[in-house]
């Protein structure tokens, strides 16, 4: 699990969950080397036909082209079977409270566009067959691919009712490892691997709150590492919060995936407001930004009658 999009004032919050079965005998951290021939962890080079599936950090810089991102999510999407032809198809499939208060965003009325947008689909096609069969031969499967994508009229109001952003991103991140637990096919033992959260380096009261019908028990808090132990829907289930959680492959898909998904809900909300403000440039959200941002379009936003908060995140 990882997010996308905490540290932004415009735009959504985006944290994203991957599922994986794999073998007893092969732990986390050796997923790269057991999958070498078909995944590796840095941005593929000429001649190299192995999906990259890192940090996103390392796969996309701001303005730049999606493709790195594109092609291994939606890889893993068509793994699924669940590749998307559009954005508007794109929403429903991969966040399951996917609902009403994205749907009202203005930005979103009748915006629609092809997907993928900057790789090939004849690649895609190739790719994801490569995909499943590398990780099949090592026992390994790809489960499930979710997300929770908070836009900013919700950020807003967890906000509110938690105190702080952290909580929200830490409530959020379990209630979705939750949802996936519950969705898991057999009743076999988890590890929830997760990006540590900022500074927190405690997790066992907002586990007990999340999972309140299991007792939590703590075996280990420290600077880098914090792992809890607990019983979800009837399996145990180990959760781990580790400084440079995207080391790990199934957390690093996780960051391309929250990532690509923010790049993709930015679109509409750019190509929105420089279709009222002419001259408009477009912006990530991040806070250096978002202001200029703010101030350019807020004539137009009153004339729209656009609440604050459909648009901006307090925190």
């Amino acid at each position: 699990m990882d997010e996308a999009g905490y540290g932004p004032n415009l735009g959504p919050l985006v944290i994203a969950a991957t599922a994986w079965q794999i073998p007893r005998v092969l732990e986390t951290e050796a997923l790269y080397e057991a999958l070498a021939e078909v995944v590796c962890c840095h941005a593929s080079h000429a001649g190299d036909e192995r999906l990259a599936i890192a940090d996103s950090k390392q796969l996309y810089k701001p303005g730049g082209s999606l493709a790195a991102l594109e092609r291994s999510v939606l890889a893993a999407l068509a793994w699924l079977a669940r590749l998307p032809t559009a954005w508007r198809e794109l929403w429903p499939q991969i966040d399951s409270q996917h609902g009403d208060a994205w749907h009202a965003l203005a930005w979103h009325q009748g915006y629609d566009e092809a997907v993928p947008i900057h790789v090939p689909a004849g690649e895609l096609a190739r790719l994801a067959p490569m995909l499943a069969q590398g990780c099949r031969q090592r026992g390994v499967q790809l489960i499930d691919l979710q997300a929770a994508v908070l836009v900013p009229r919700q950020f807003n109001e967890l906000v509110e009712r938690c105190g702080n952003k952290a909580e929200v991103l830490s409530l959020t991140t379990l209630a979705l490892a939750r949802r996936m637990i519950e969705r898991l096919p057999s009743p076999e033992p988890v590890q929830v691997v997760c990006d540590r959260h900022g500074g927190r380096a405690r997790y066992a009261a907002l586990l007990q709150h999340v999972f309140p019908e299991s007792l939590v028990a703590v075996r280990q808090e420290t600077a880098e590492l914090g792992v809890y132990e607990l019983r979800c829907d009837g399996r145990p289930a180990e959760f781990r919060f580790l400084v440079k959680g995207e080391r790990m492959l199934p957390t690093a898909l996780a960051s391309m995936t929250a990532k690509y998904l923010r790049e993709l809900a930015m679109r509409p909300f750019n190509a929105f407001w420089k279709g009222h403000v002419p001259g408009l440039r477009a912006t990530a959200g991040y806070p250096s930004d978002a202001h200029r941002f703010r101030a350019e379009i807020q004539a137009m936003q009153r004339k729209l009658n656009i609440a604050d908060r459909d648009l901006w995140r307090d925190r």
